[in-house]
């Protein structure tokens, strides 16, 4: 018994049948009338793509081991409230936590974990953050008047935040499907004419230092948003750069930390593939495969001031590039200012 096959338009999804006046196939649907071996082709690249699956693998050699000498000199902190555990050498004084606020107890000395590859050293000061917190204030027409007289801040600290950096070439394959619409009119009738592509792109692109932080306490936005940090000043690990500054030791393994980097790697990838796509006017993907090649990731500290800032009772928390200086943060909103605007809006 023959074996019976049925295509899809590719257009709408519709069950294709052949026409024996056009002599072609035919979707009833919408229309769209196809060369036989057109769909059979079309029908083959669907069959491989299901074949195909994403590929994203990594090497875990991030980090290395600390020597005695490096560890005798360095002690732990720890906060109660949040849990988190902080870093510092020897002659740092305990006082509060970077992320909380609340005061931290010496744990002791510390031991284990992994030695970063690299560091991003501190390249602004103390003053440079509270003046980017201050220039932070200007040009918010919702924020209230006395916060800006009224805020107390709590804490500046500079601390170290773990960050892990995965390096992979791409390979990837992607199908989209695409419309361009042309539109006329007679003495009688508008006629819009709708034609479909398939477009096919693939190729390989590279991807080095894809930052994932490994701190569970430091919201994402926060790091997300002070990115990028400029890579030219990465330098191989040293003790030498910690005096003065808080590392916070991370909590998030590399391990635990792939899915956000696939994430990160396969979006970049197709919307680099999707630039490449143009004179249509929609496109859409309607399959992806992505593999991953010599993926691999490395141990690296950057460089954050965070300030804690309290104001009706309420507790705001900025973060600050350490090396850039870009800074971000949320801060309360006027209500009646808000609604001012939104009437002003709304005429």
């Amino acid at each position: 018994m023959s074996e019976l096959i049925q295509y899809k338009c590719p257009c709408c999804g519709g069950a294709v049948e052949f026409n024996s006046t056009a002599q072609k196939m035919k979707c009833p649907y919408c229309d769209t009338e196809f060369e036989i071996e057109t769909l059979k082709k079309y029908d083959e690249e669907l069959k491989q793509e299901k074949q195909k699956e994403d590929q994203m693998q990594w090497q875990e050699d991030a980090g290395s081991q600390w020597g005695e000498e490096e560890t005798s000199k360095m002690r732990v902190y720890h906060c109660e409230s949040c849990g988190g555990e902080i870093i510092a050498d020897e002659n740092q004084a305990a006082t509060k936590c970077p992320y909380c606020d609340n005061p931290v107890v010496m744990k002791g000395q510390f031991q284990g974990d992994l030695r970063p590859d690299y560091v991003i050293p501190f390249k602004l000061d103390k003053a440079a953050a509270k003046e980017r917190f201050k220039s932070h204030l200007n040009g918010k027409p919702l924020l209230p008047k006395v916060f800006r007289s009224e805020n107390h801040i709590d804490e500046i600290k500079g601390i170290y935040v773990p960050f892990w950096l995965f390096d992979a070439d791409a390979e990837a394959d992607i199908r989209y499907k695409g419309t361009t619409v042309r539109t006329w009119s007679d003495s009688d009738y508008n006629y819009t004419q709708t034609s479909y592509y398939s477009i096919l792109r693939g190729g390989r692109i590279g991807f080095e230092r894809v930052p994932v932080d490994g701190s569970s306490k430091m919201p994402d936005e926060h790091m997300d948003s002070i990115e990028p940090f400029q890579y030219e000043e990465l330098q191989p690990f040293s003790m030498a750069y910690l005096p003065g500054y808080l590392a916070d030791k991370y909590d998030v393994t590399a391990e635990e930390s792939i899915d956000r980097a696939n994430e990160r790697v396969k979006k970049s990838t197709e919307q680099a593939f999707a630039e490449t796509v143009i004179g249509y006017d929609t496109v859409v993907a309607e399959n992806t495969s992505v593999q991953f090649h010599g993926g691999k990731a490395k141990y690296a500290l950057y460089p954050v001031w965070l300030l804690n800032t309290t104001w009706n009772g309420n507790k705001y928390t900025f973060a600050m590039n350490g090396q850039t200086g870009k800074f971000v943060g949320d801060l309360p909103v006027d209500k009646a200012a808000a609604t001012r605007w939104t009437l002003v809006l709304a005429g």
